[in-house]
C-alpha cells in the first residue's frame, strides 16, 4: 500500500517543488507580467490545442487501422484523451494502459494490439519532436552543448529500433511470454515499417507537433512578446523531450522548467519565460482534462471501473493471450 502511495506522492511533490521554485524566483515580476496578457489569445490557444488533439485522434485511428482494429475519429480521440488524463495523475505514463482495456472492451482487440499501437505512437512522437529540434538548431544562437545530445539520442534510438525490428523478422516461440513479445514486434513492424505508413504517420506527426508549437506561439503573443519561431520550436522540443522522461505525472514541472530555461537562454526575461511556460502547459493539460472528462461520458460508466482495475490489478499473463 505504502509503495503505491509513494509512487504517486513522490512524483507529485517533485512537480509541485519545481513549479514553486520557478514561481518563487520571479514572484515580484509575476503580477506585472500577467497584467500585460491579452485574453483573446487564450481562446485562440485553446482552439488550436483542441485541433491538435483531433489530429492525434486521426493518426491513432490510422495506427489502429494498420492493426486491423477499425474505429472512428471520435473513438480514437477519446481513447487518447482518457489515457492522457490518467497520465496527469499516475506516474511513469502508466495511464497509457487504459487504452488497452478500452480497445479490449469496445473492439475486442488483443492487449498486444493495444500495446503495439501505443509504442508506434510514442516512437513517432519522440522522433518527430527530435527531428524538428534538429532542424531548428542552426537558426538559434548560443545553444547549450547539452541540447544536441538530447535531440540526437531519440533520433538514433528510433533508427536503431527500426533496424532491430527489420532484422528480427517474423519469429515464433512455444514460450508464452516470448510469443507475446514476438507478436508485438510483428505488429509494430506491420503498422510502421512500410512506405505508406511512414508517409502517413510521419506527415501527421509533423502536423501534430507544428500545431502544438503553434499553441506555444499564441501564448507568447498573448504576453506581448516577440521571439523567433525557431526558438519557440526548440523550446517546445526540449520541453517535450525532457517531459518524455516520466519523472512527474504529465511532465508537470519538468516541462515548464525546460521551456522557461530555453526562453531565458534566448534573452527573454525570467518572469515572462516562467509565466509563458506555465500557461502553455496549463492550457494543454486543461484541454486534456476537459477531453478526458468528456471521454468518460462517451464510453460510459464502465470506463471508470475499468481504469481503476487496470491500475489495481495490472495485466495478467492469461489476459495477454490471444482471445
Amino acid at each position: 500500500m505504502w509503495r503505491k502511495i509513494s509512487a504517486v506522492v513522490i512524483p507529485t511533490v517533485i512537480a509541485v517543488g519545481i513549479l514553486a521554485y520557478m514561481l518563487w524566483r520571479v514572484w515580484d515580476d509575476l503580477v506585472i507580467t500577467i497584467a500585460s496578457a491579452h485574453p483573446l489569445y487564450l481562446a485562440a490557444a485553446v482552439i488550436v490545442c483542441t485541433a491538435a488533439w483531433f489530429l492525434r485522434g486521426w493518426r491513432y485511428r490510422a495506427i489502429l487501422g494498420g492493426l486491423t482494429v477499425r474505429v472512428g475519429l471520435i473513438f480514437s480521440t477519446a481513447c487518447i484523451f482518457l489515457s492522457q488524463t490518467a497520465n496527469l495523475i499516475v506516474p511513469a505514463r502508466l495511464g497509457d494502459l487504459v487504452r488497452l482495456f478500452i480497445l479490449k472492451h469496445e473492439r475486442l482487440a488483443t492487449y498486444s494490439q493495444g500495446f503495439s499501437s501505443i509504442v508506434v505512437e510514442r516512437v513517432f512522437d519522440v522522433v518527430t519532436v527530435a527531428v524538428l529540434g534538429l532542424l531548428a538548431l542552426p537558426f538559434v544562437l548560443d545553444v547549450p552543448d547539452w541540447f544536441l545530445p538530447l535531440i540526437a539520442v531519440p533520433i538514433i534510438g528510433g533508427i536503431a529500433f527500426a533496424l532491430f525490428l527489420w532484422f528480427v523478422g517474423d519469429r515464433h516461440s512455444e514460450n508464452r511470454i516470448l510469443a507475446v513479445i514476438y507478436r508485438i514486434f510483428a505488429e509494430i513492424r506491420a503498422v510502421s515499417l512500410n512506405l505508406q505508413a511512414v508517409l502517413i504517420l510521419g506527415a501527421s506527426s509533423i502536423a501534430i507537433w507544428l500545431v502544438d508549437i503553434a499553441v506555444c506561439t499564441v501564448v507568447v503573443l498573448m504576453f506581448g512578446e516577440w521571439i523567433p519561431f525557431p526558438v519557440i520550436v526548440l523550446a517546445v522540443v526540449i520541453g517535450n523531450l525532457v517531459k518524455a522522461v516520466p519523472i512527474t505525472p504529465g511532465g508537470v514541472g519538468t516541462y515548464e522548467f525546460a521551456l522557461a530555461v530555453t526562453f531565458e537562454l534566448a534573452g527573454m526575461a525570467p518572469a515572462t519565460a516562467t509565466v509563458i511556460a506555465v500557461v502553455d502547459h496549463l492550457i494543454k493539460n486543461g484541454v486534456t482534462l476537459f477531453g478526458g472528462i468528456a471521454s468518460l461520458y462517451y464510453f460510459g460508466d464502465w470506463s471508470v471501473s475499468l481504469m481503476k482495475r487496470s491500475f489495481s490489478e495490472g495485466i495478467s499473463r492469461e489476459e495477454l493471450r490471444e482471445p
